[in-house]
Order: C-alpha cells, then structure tokens, then sequence
C-alpha cells in the first residue's frame, strides 16, 4: 500500500507522551496483547484482568467487531467515507486496511487525542492509491473540532460511517455522550451510518467484580464509565437500527461457523 495522506494530517508531529499516567488506548492495546504500552498502562490492566478477566474477551470482541462492521459497511451498505474516532493505537486489520480491502477508493479520517497514536499516525496514514486517509488530533468531547478537520478529507455531502468503538464510555456524564453523537450524527447526510460498541455495566453476578475494575481505573487516572444495555441503545435515537439490532458485542452477525459467547460489551450499527 502506498502513502496517501490527506493535507492537513499531523503525521509528522513529535509530541511528548507521559509515561508517568495511564492511558486507556495503551491499556487497550495492553489488553489486546500489543507491544505500545508502557508499565504504568501494563500495571493497571492488570490491575483490571486480577478483578474482571472478562475485559481480555471484551477487548477482543470488540477488536473482531470493528472488521465485521466495516466489512459490512464498505461492502453490502456501499459506505465508502469513514470517521474513526477513538482510533485507538494501530494494530492488524485497522479500519482503513478493511475497508480498502472491500473497496480501494475508500476514505478514512481518524481521531484520537492520545500522543502515542500521533506518533504512530504513519502506520494509520497509509492508503490505496484509489483511496485516502487522514489522522486528527482531538478529543471526542470536541466535535466542532473533529467535524472541521475531516472536511479536509470527507465529503460531508455523501454518506459517511461514524464509528465510535470504545470511546463514549471515556465521557462520564450521558447526556454528554448523546449531545456528542447527536452532533456528530447531525452533521453527516441522509445514507451515512453511527457504529457503537461499548462496555455495559452488570447487574448479574459479576457486577461487583465489574464495579471494582471500574473503581481501580478510576483511581489510577484512566476512568471508564459503562452504560446499561439501554443506554446505549439511546444512542441510535432517530437512526434505523440494522439487524440484530443492539446486542453483546459477539452476537452482532458473527461469523460463519462461530458460536458467540455474550460479553459485557453492547454494540449496534444503525442507518440515517
């Protein structure tokens, strides 16, 4: 594949990473059995996997579901604009490595505010020659910001895919995390798509050792907030729901031959 940026990219920033907190797309990548971490991330997912060892399967699920949608999207929903926020650090199978697979002209814009990721934006930045992608520096809490980057890059009159994977359970208030979406979703044409995939608080047996984790991340600086089934499902307010609907992360059309195991994770896609 060859290099395709889209201008105004921040590939070529050096920013300074603190290694001292933290930072939940390096436990992420911790969990996923990545090599861009640094001890002080190691320490708290462990911390996390002692108390909650279901997050390793969470962490994994939702990785697996990030290419069954994009899979989806590129190809039976002919989708070919993406905006990844919450990209997260890169790994196998990125969004953009998915898409362009099903479709060489697609174009990718991703969004995280985590200095590491900039650092690796290179590895995000490549593209088919058909095709574009683009990194930007910014907060989800920040939409105004995100939106007017990426129209560098995405035509926000054809349909575009949002896709918030992990990332509304780093806003602690609700109804925060809908203004964001509905924004977001706002700004994007009738045809375009919102993906969400998060982390679901428990009230069966496991709730308290679901509460612990939540508690120790709190405390060591990287906070996560999860949301019951209906919260999430709130989400897609106003947008047709693609089948099955919100499920466990695992159960959204798993792959031929797979028998789903449900985890403590909801995700959904659904149409404007």
């Amino acid at each position: 594949m060859t290099t395709n940026a889209a201008p105004g990219s921040d590939s070529d920033s050096n920013p300074m990473v603190d290694i001292s907190t933290p930072h939940s797309a390096r436990v992420w990548n911790y969990w996923l059995g990545g090599k861009d971490n640094y001890p002080v991330d190691r320490e708290v997912g462990d911390q996390v996997r002692e108390v909650y060892p279901e997050i390793i399967d969470i962490a994994r699920e939702s990785r697996a579901f990030l290419g069954r949608a994009v899979r989806y999207l590129a190809g039976e929903a002919g989708i070919r604009q993406f905006l990844d926020i919450g990209t997260g650090l890169p790994t196998a199978d990125n969004t953009h490595e998915v898409a362009q697979r099903v479709a060489p002209d697609a174009r990718i814009v991703y969004v995280d505010s985590d200095p590491l990721v900039l650092m690796h934006a290179r590895a995000l930045l490549t593209s088919t020659p058909e095709g574009a992608t683009a990194y930007v520096d910014a907060d989800v809490r920040d939409p105004e910001t995100i939106l007017t980057a990426a129209a560098r890059t995405l035509d926000f009159t054809r349909p575009v895919a949002l896709m918030m994977l992990g990332v509304l359970g780093n806003v602690a208030d609700t109804d925060e995390a809908s203004s964001i979406v509905k924004r977001l979703a706002g700004a994007v044409p009738t045809g375009s798509y919102l993906v969400v995939n998060d982390g679901t608080s428990r009230t069966d047996e496991g709730a308290p050792a679901a509460a612990e984790a939540a508690r120790r991340r709190q405390e060591a600086g990287d906070p996560y907030y999860p949301r019951t089934p209906e919260q999430i499902t709130r989400f897609f307010d106003g947008l047709e729901l693609v089948r099955p609907g919100v499920v466990s992360t695992p159960l959204w059309r798993p792959e031929p031959g797979i028998s789903p195991v449900p985890v403590s994770c909801y995700c959904g896609v659904a149409r404007k």
